[in-house]
């Protein structure tokens, strides 16, 4: 295999090219309703459930470190936030309906940007 290295990138169609830093380094689109599952992803390996409304979310290939993460998603019908700190290598994910109980979603999705180690 080889390696292409560049620093801006631009998709065939697109007319305007963007740093390779813009581009997500993992995402995820998984379910937690009736089993812990993913549907489709990039750089993600693995799913860690830790009960109702609480996954970890492993990824393949780590961050450069854990500070400079940025981290978006959303599931359906749920409000998502980090019960925890991202790691290098795994992100927290906690979902819970309007007043604070958890539950789990069968849609969700999470993208995460940040430097590759």
């Amino acid at each position: 295999m080889s390696t292409l290295t560049v620093t801006n990138i631009k998709a065939t169609g697109e007319t305007a090219s963007r740093a390779v830093s813009g581009v997500a380094a993992a995402w995820v689109y998984f379910s937690t309703s009736v089993s812990t599952s993913i549907y489709s992803s990039f750089n993600v390996s693995s799913l860690t459930d830790n009960g109702t409304g609480n996954t970890d979310v492993n990824i393949s290939n780590a961050m450069i470190s854990n500070t400079d993460i940025c981290l978006q998603g959303f599931s359906n019908n749920f409000q998502t936030h980090n019960s925890q700190p991202p790691t290098a290598s795994s992100f927290n994910v906690y979902t819970s309906n309007a007043s604070g109980t958890a539950g789990d979603g069968s849609r969700n999705h999470f993208l995460l940007h940040g430097d590759l180690a």
